[in-house]
């Protein structure tokens, strides 16, 4: 294109749109010329994705910059502003989770916590998720029998009678006082030890604190250390010892086909390789060095920690940028860290397992989005729809009695349950039954659809209600009143209360026959139920807190919630002073005086 060879040699970002102006491409260069006018020069030796998006072209605009460094920062900027269908980026933006030991305290604790702050604290990692981190945590708690109660030491020490983790032997039991501060402390050194994975040194301290153990004739105590120590043995065989204990490093590795690319990051700490995190691309992302340097400053610069070494493979960085790279995440680093494509047999090794993780996790990834297209168009041919069902909501409703109604909504997202869209909602008591109950909720839902309520505007290609016919008419109703036309089926239960069979409100279509779209119905229906009930539980366990609460004189609902909000539990309430009774609105000396009362009858629950 003309206009491309008309730019001048500076850095800066630039935008790619397509015929209707929409940005489909973003990109920097420290020479906007030259990078620019590549995209038109020489078509034919592009690779297909980058055939795809000079197709798409229609024009394009620069922003010019003083430096590189700057022009980078923009387009991490533009990227998130603008997310082009072309550029490759990170889908979960979250920080990756570190365990936490507070060694500040006099009795410290693990913890999970998304950020690293300077309090003080010890903290190892990173996870690759909350659940990785809280396996961690688990492992480590177990075997040192650390407490995982929400008593505070040394406040709660003997204030009540220590619980059925110390009876069976998986607490150490502070809270009886039995543990010294010296002694806690202690095994905080060999937690540390174990989170730093040098579990060769902490079975060694073990081992002869074992064996001492057992020349004084403590037995007991040997044969816990003796537990700890096959605990020990057991952890470490699950890891890939990798290097030395001195060794950190992140791994990058990748696979890319004309289908989509993805890149592993193996996490390695204490000279083993303790977690690792793959991100996945679509067909239409360009993965390559350039975009990759997008990622990598981004990746740290969101607050990651920083190893002191970061390798990469061959295929994915070609070292053009690791000047401008390590000016960003050694700032962040604190330290000095070296970027390479390794050469030498062990790291070298490292980046193909990354590799080798990349390609594995793309091509299972791709059998299961295949699984899941089967069973939706298995579901699309059994309930006649016009496409497979991509989006599905299904609806159960909960009570206990004639209170507290829940109506839960679960969605299924290609296949799988997508729970960051799963919803309540409260239904009225003038809903006397399930179907009244059905129609109000799913009503109440298409209204906020309707009403542009970004929550809900989304909407389901199919929507599943637990029940029969009458539920089945109850959701078209809501669906009526709010204009909508979407497929509505019922999911019916035999006597059993197992899964029957489907349901328009009219005929009955089974599914017993094939048993991919048996299971996927299945579990369709119990995790709605499942959810319902929750929601239900929730509600009606704070009733009973709070009705309890009303028995007492000068307290009524009102007052009730107000309690249960600021103390969160009935104990919080029956254990707070009368000042800090006083303080909640609405709660006057008289009734402050009337709840202390009250609790000191032993009528409320401790």
């Amino acid at each position: 294109m003309e206009k491309a060879r008309l730019l001048p040699l500076c850095p800066g970002s630039y935008l790619m749109r397509d015929g209707g102006g929409k940005v489909i491409y973003v990109g920097k260069s420290k020479a906007l010329k030259n990078r620019v006018s590549s995209y038109f020069k020489n078509y034919h030796q592009h690779n297909v994705k980058t055939k795809r998006l000079v197709d798409a072209i229609r024009d394009f605009e620069c922003i010019f910059t003083s430096t590189e460094s700057e022009a980078l920062i923009l387009e991490n900027e533009l990227i998130k502003l603008h997310q082009p269908k072309y550029n490759i980026r990170l889908k979960d933006d979250k920080s990756y989770p570190y365990v936490r030991l507070s060694v500040k305290e006099s009795f410290p604790r693990l913890s999970a916590v998304r950020q690293r702050r300077s309090d003080g604290a010890r903290y190892f990692g990173p996870y690759s998720s909350l659940k990785a981190a809280q396996t961690v945590i688990d492992t480590a708690n177990g075997i040192f029998s650390l407490p995982v109660c929400r008593k505070r030491f040394p406040q709660d020490i003997n204030k009540e009678r220590p619980c059925l983790y110390y009876h069976m032997g998986r607490c150490m039991g502070v809270c009886t006082g039995s543990v010294t501060e010296e002694e806690y402390a202690l095994t905080v050194d060999k937690v540390s030890d174990f989170l730093r994975e040098d579990h060769k040194t902490l079975a060694s301290r073990l081992t002869e604190e074992m064996n001492k153990a057992g020349e004084k004739l403590e037995f007991e105590r040997a044969a816990k250390l003796r537990d700890c120590i096959r605990a020990l043995e057991k952890v470490s065989k699950k890891q890939q010892i990798v290097r030395d204990v001195d060794f950190d490093a992140d791994v990058f590795g990748y696979y890319s086909d004309e289908l989509g690319s993805a890149v592993a990051r193996l996490i390695v700490r204490g000279g083993r390789l303790i977690d690792s995190h793959v991100y996945h691309f679509g067909a239409d992302e360009i993965l390559s060095s350039e975009s990759f340097t997008s990622i990598l400053v981004g990746l740290y610069r969101e607050g990651d920690h920083v190893p002191f070494r970061i390798y990469i493979s061959p295929g994915l960085y070609n070292g053009e940028d690791e000047e401008l790279i390590l000016s960003f995440i050694e700032k962040k680093a604190g330290h000095k860290v070296k970027i390479s494509v390794p050469e030498r047999a062990d790291p070298k090794r490292l980046v193909e397992l990354g590799d080798s993780n990349a390609r594995e996790a793309a091509l299972f990834k791709r059998a299961v989005g295949e699984k899941n297209d089967s069973v939706l168009v298995l579901l699309q041919k059994a309930l006649s729809l016009e496409k497979p069902p991509v989006r599905i909501e299904a609806i159960d409703i909960s009570n206990s009695g004639d209170e507290n109604i829940t109506a839960g909504i679960i969605t299924v997202l290609d296949g799988k349950f997508s729970k960051k869209d799963y919803k309540y909602f409260n239904v009225s008591l003038s809903c006397r039954d399930d179907v009244g109950s059905m129609e109000e909720a799913y009503y109440r839902r298409m209204k906020r659809a309707r009403d542009k309520d970004e929550a809900f505007s989304a909407l389901p290609d199919l929507i599943l209600a637990d029940g029969a016919a009458n539920q089945v008419n109850a959701v078209k109703r809501a669906l009526e009143k709010t204009s909508y036309d979407i497929p509505v089926f019922g999911m019916v239960k035999d006597l059993f209360h197992k899964t029957r069979c489907l349901t328009d409100g009219v005929k009955e279509i089974s599914i017993a026959k094939d048993q991919t779209l048996y299971g996927f119905i299945y579990r369709i229906q119990e995790e709605v139920h499942r959810f319902a009930f929750s929601g239900m539980d929730r509600k009606r366990q704070k009733s009973v807190r709070e009705s309890t609460l009303e028995t007492i004189s000068g307290i009524g609902p009102a007052k009730a919630k107000a309690l249960m909000r600021h103390f969160k539990s009935l104990k919080g309430v029956y254990s707070a002073s009368l000042e800090e009774l006083c303080a909640v609105e609405g709660i006057s000396k008289r009734d402050g005086e009337n709840i202390i009362a009250f609790a000191q009858t032993k009528k409320a629950p401790q």
